[in-house]
């Protein structure tokens, strides 16, 4: 009984126009901050600094820009609202059995989770704060390293962001996310290809972070664990690192005009 409460209430709240509107916000004010970080990245790349390659150094950016705080309280809005939607879509997820039905809950929960941190994030600066995501996954990895077991949990999460990573190479590369979006006959084609190299690029992002992840816990090196910040500035070290981080980067920025594109035309 509870439980058809629960999905009886999700269901009209999905289909509350409002709470879509916002939605589509959060995918739109997604799309900016990779954007922006698609931005630092190149400008890292092309050796001109550029900050932090991450949520937070976009969320720094915005602040430090003329009406950014307002901006700031936006971002907040459209993801805190986007979070919220993907853990109703997973309450009301559906699948052939019970394994997959709750396979298809954990992956769009997982979304929301995310997005609810980042817009965390983004409040804090919105209240004239800041934080440092590099110094922060590095203070979570030392805490980690630092309990029985932590070496494994560690090598595993690295492992699940790299196998996220792989997901969204896939995605990209078999247009999967096509069926997201209700694709336009006149620049369906300019939307698809945006899809195509923004999910391949966040999927080589994903797991170049993931693998981060796994160094430092190999290396019991809690300070190599620096998240996406110090996972595409570890891009540069490679041979021809700098044109794979410039590469890496416009793919971001490909993979943020894709947000705005599926801001209108998500399939809600």
């Amino acid at each position: 009984m509870a439980n058809r409460v629960a999905t009886s209430a999700a269901r009209g709240a999905k289909n509350n126009r409002v709470f879509q509107v916002l939605a589509r916000l959060g995918y739109a004010v997604n799309g900016l901050l990779h954007i922006l970080i698609g931005a630092i990245a190149i400008s890292v790349a092309t050796g001109a600094g550029g900050g932090e390659a991450d949520q937070s150094g976009a969320l720094g950016q915005l602040a430090a820009t003329p009406g950014g705080r307002i901006l700031l309280w936006v971002v907040v809005v459209g993801l805190a609202a986007l979070g919220v939607w993907q853990l109703v879509v997973g309450l009301l997820a559906r699948g052939s059995d019970t394994k997959s039905r709750w396979a298809h809950r954990a992956a769009e929960w997982g979304k929301g989770v995310a997005y609810l941190a980042i817009a965390a994030t983004a409040l804090t600066f919105a209240n004239g704060g800041s934080t440092n995501a590099a110094q922060s996954t590095s203070g979570f990895a030392s805490g980690l390293l630092a309990t029985p077991g932590g070496v494994v949990i560690l090598v595993v999460l690295g492992l699940g962001i790299a196998g996220i990573g792989l997901y969204f190479v896939l995605k990209g590369a078999r247009k999967k996310f096509t069926d997201d979006i209700t694709v336009p006959p006149t620049v369906g084609r300019v939307v698809v290809v945006l899809g195509v190299v923004g999910y391949i690029a966040k999927g080589i992002a994903l797991v170049v972070t993931g693998a981060v992840f796994v160094t430092a816990a190999v290396t019991i090196d809690p300070s190599k664990a620096t998240g996406l910040d110090g996972a595409l500035k570890a891009l540069v070290a490679l041979p021809y690192g700098p044109v794979i981080l410039w590469v890496v980067g416009a793919g971001l920025i490909a993979y943020g005009l894709y947000c705005f594109a599926r801001a209108r035309l998500a399939r809600l």
